[in-house]
């Protein structure tokens, strides 16, 4: 009797976590870009304490746009994980209490904790009735102060020290990666990158891979981590519209039509430019996403690719290790080529099955 709301409040939780993800996702991208972009020119790297030496004056301008944007990162997935539970009265102690879980060392999961209880707890203040005279504080003083107070309380004393250990524990052991384990850690990263494209399996990865990225960039390391997910996220649009030119037979005009505009999402790291050749032959595509995904993520953990931007595609190719980058990707579409040419059928011969599987229409005219 109790499965069916149990099942429904996990998937609104999932549906919280998944908007204050699309939230965080321009800013931590924006900002792991410019970082990653000031790294690279800086001579020097990265210093011990982790800020970039600044040679000039762009590398200053860039390090210290992206450090930003990085920092940003748990705030703003506190705050609207609050958001989409409570509105906007959620929104001021979720980027309260997700900067407090930055700077007890909780990182993404201490702000993951921290949005939900301001949301949930701020969604239950704001129902207070109080006088007219007093209403409109309710949502722009009342609630807030008291959220950010009661939950900023439990992130310094409850919740803080466990979820910092947790962390470190967790990036530690996925930036510790080598040999056998890094290709098993690739190969799954990228089979739920490839499974949904931009879906709930696919945002598991990606956001744990942005924690990393976050820790481990202002920190001055180079993120291997990541650059499984970087390959996985571009392969599919850029194998499907690569296919649809080169196995013309399997693919309708429309399809072929939207080949170059697959591509260039792909490119820009936009898996979701693969989501009209998928819906269009499911019980085919996913299957060969995920397996073609799996097999390049494997081979990127194998020959230790990085990535030191939270996104993916041809845009970041100057902030990865270039050539082992490209080899895994150029695998990983011939992986993918072989599997269209050995399982998805030709228009023309599908179309003749459905046909003759119709039942004859038979008029008769008297």
């Amino acid at each position: 009797m109790n499965a069916k709301p149990t099942a429904h409040k996990a998937k609104q939780v999932q549906q919280y976590l998944m908007s204050g993800v699309s939230y965080m996702i321009p800013v931590v991208v924006t900002g792991g870009v410019l970082y990653a972009i000031a790294t690279m020119l800086s001579m020097s790297s990265v210093t011990t304490e982790g800020a970039v030496k600044a040679s000039n004056i762009l590398i200053d301008v860039l390090s210290q746009i992206g450090g930003v944007g990085l920092g940003l990162m748990v705030p703003v997935l506190s705050a609207f994980i609050a958001f989409a539970i409570a509105d906007r009265p959620g929104i001021a102690p979720g980027l309260i209490c997700g900067q407090l879980a930055v700077n007890v060392g909780s990182g993404f999961i201490g702000g993951i904790i921290a949005g939900l209880l301001c949301g949930y707890l701020a969604n239950v203040l704001k129902k207070i009735e109080l006088p007219k005279s007093m209403q409109s504080l309710l949502s722009i003083m009342i609630v807030p102060i008291c959220t950010s107070l009661v939950v900023g309380t439990l992130v310094i004393c409850v919740i803080g020290a466990p979820c910092a250990w947790l962390l470190q524990t967790l990036t530690k052991w996925l930036t510790g990666m080598s040999g056998a384990s890094a290709i098993l850690v690739g190969a799954i990263c990228g089979a739920m990158i490839g499974f949904d494209l931009g879906g709930p399996v696919n945002k598991v990865a990606y956001s744990t891979g942005v924690a990393v990225v976050g820790t481990e960039v202002l920190a001055g390391h180079n993120v291997q981590f990541f650059g499984p997910i970087a390959i996985a996220i571009c392969l599919p649009p850029i194998a499907a519209g690569l296919a649809s030119y080169v196995f013309r037979k399997k693919f309708t005009d429309a399809e072929r039509d939207a080949g170059i505009g697959s591509i260039i999402m792909g490119i820009c790291g936009i898996t979701e430019g693969a989501i009209s050749y998928t819906t269009a032959d499911p019980s085919r595509l996913i299957p060969i996403n995920v397996i073609s995904c799996a097999a390049a993520g494997a081979i990127a953990g194998a020959l230790g690719v990085y990535c030191n931007a939270a996104w993916g595609g041809l845009v970041v190719l100057p902030v990865t290790s270039v050539i082992t980058y490209l080899i895994s990707l150029a695998l990983g579409i011939g992986i993918y080529f072989a599997l269209i040419a050995a399982f998805k059928k030709d228009i023309s011969s599908e179309t003749k099955i459905s046909t003759a599987s119709e039942e004859p229409e038979i008029n008769i005219e008297f």
